[in-house]
């Protein structure tokens, strides 16, 4: 049987652009995700978060690596990685011309959910979310909150053991960005794989039961946020990134003034942890 962990080895993906050759977007990555856990990606922008979890969802193909979700490769069996995922960005659009429940209904099939259950899952999401009031209406005509519960809502319509929030509460007011934390510890609650990349430092302390700091394609540390506490004698998640951030960019100096010498690798707390 599959199991309902996400798994990424040495991910790598790599650019060409006419004007600096090979840009090297995602620069060999490894992490896991487990149920009943919420794994922070943290990262600026351009740091390579969404590229990875476009690698993750099958919208890229990675250059180099692997990863697997549910127990599936997402190069050889990208369709049932697809079931097994439900993903979620702030960019994630809606067809404004269905109804908030056609959206609902389109999406759970689509996605393979059983046909006789459809109706009854659909009124669940409806109730759950609040938006029965609004669920015949057409999503062009929405309000933006209005549309956010719509778009959670279809990303986990079919029931996916496997979760992944993309940056989801950019331009969010702060009432909608609460309640997008709260969906998130429910959903952990019920026992999902879930994978949340943010730049927000505070999404991240609230939300997040272990932290990976990504920083020019490349994870620099990975561990609890007490982990990140202690390895670094920073309090803040702001500081702690801060720290490793200008730790990475003395490093990648020194590099290029010795090319000859190996690159460091990321720190993983836990793993340092278990052999201390």
């Amino acid at each position: 049987m599959a199991i309902a962990n996400v798994k990424v080895e040495g991910l790598q993906k790599s650019f060409w652009d006419e004007s600096r050759g090979e840009v090297r977007a995602v620069d060999g990555i490894d992490f896991d995700c487990q149920p009943g856990e919420v794994f922070g990606l943290l990262g600026a922008n351009g740091a390579g978060k969404t590229t990875t979890l476009r690698m993750l969802a099958t919208i890229l193909k990675p250059t180099g690596g692997s990863a697997s979700l549910n127990g599936y490769d997402v190069l050889a069996d990208p369709e049932a990685v697809r079931r097994s995922l439900g993903f979620y960005s702030a960019s994630t659009a809606l067809y404004p011309r269905l109804t908030g429940r056609e959206t609902l209904e389109f999406f759970a099939r689509i996605n393979g959910y059983p046909a006789n259950q459809v109706a009854q899952r659909v009124e669940e999401l409806i109730d759950r979310f609040g938006i029965r009031e609004y669920a015949g209406a057409r999503v062009g005509k929405l309000s933006s909150g209005m549309k956010q519960k719509i778009s959670i809502a279809r990303t986990i319509v079919h029931d996916p053991p496997i979760l992944i929030f993309d940056e989801p509460t950019v331009g969010l007011d702060v009432m909608a960005a609460l309640e997008m934390q709260n969906v998130v510890h429910e959903l952990r609650d019920e026992g999902k794989v879930i994978i949340f990349s943010t730049h927000i430092m505070s999404e991240a302390e609230k939300l997040c039961d272990r932290i990976g700091i990504i920083h020019q394609g490349r994870i620099l540390a990975l561990g609890t946020l007490e982990e990140h506490r202690q390895a670094t004698g920073k309090h803040y998640l702001e500081d702690v990134f801060v720290h490793e951030v200008m730790q990475a960019e003395d490093q990648s100096a020194k590099a290029m003034a010795s090319p000859g010498e190996p690159r460091t690798s990321p720190v993983s707390y836990t793993h340092l942890r278990a052999h201390e």
